[in-house]
């Protein structure tokens, strides 16, 4: 049988070194989460799963263990080039429902761009599941409302990692993750 996570945490970081891998790895140890073996999934949120603290979620985990996260990451070598990495959450009123979680990694998009957008993405698979009637090409306030009017969408978050290519040319990575936990 498989296993199904009961917490979830959000976390972020950047990075920044001469090596590709090294800038990630430095991303991930400022997110907190470098000591695990990082396992990307897809975008349910478990029926039930609660949301914990980045705190209470980085004190559950043991070093080595595999870790399972919805995982935006980008990655530049070019000077001051603007980059995000982004995951959204939109979570069910019936919260034995699952929902979902989307990620999201751009350039040239500040962080409320790519919150909103990465938040837009979540919430609307979400809506579509539930039979939610929107209109795609209505802008994603008007969808919000549609969808919290509707009693069936009770919350939606995002995280987003923003920042700019090292000056120097070194490379930077950004992520952000949804990080479940088994327990």
């Amino acid at each position: 049988m498989g296993t199904v996570p009961n917490k979830i945490f959000f976390t972020k970081g950047v990075g920044v070194h001469k090596e590709r891998l090294q800038s990630f790895e430095l991303a991930l140890r400022k997110a907190g989460i470098q000591m695990c073996n990082i396992v990307k999934v897809s975008s349910i949120f478990p029926p039930n799963c609660e949301i914990i603290s980045q705190e209470e979620g980085l004190k559950l985990l043991k070093p080595g263990e595999i870790l399972y996260c919805v995982l935006a990451q980008i990655s530049t070598s070019e000077p001051q080039r603007l980059m995000s990495a982004s995951v959204g959450l939109a979570v069910p009123a019936d919260r034995a429902h699952y929902g979902y979680i989307s990620e999201y990694h751009g350039f040239g998009e500040e962080e409320k761009y790519s919150s909103d957008y990465t938040e837009d993405l979540a919430a609307s698979m979400l809506a579509s599941t539930l039979g939610i009637e929107f209109d795609p090409d209505e802008s994603y306030d008007e969808r919000r409302e549609i969808y919290q009017m509707s009693g069936k969408i009770i919350n939606s978050r995002s995280i987003t990692q923003t920042t700019r290519g090292d000056a120097d040319g070194r490379w930077t990575t950004a992520i952000a993750a949804a990080v479940f936990i088994c327990d």
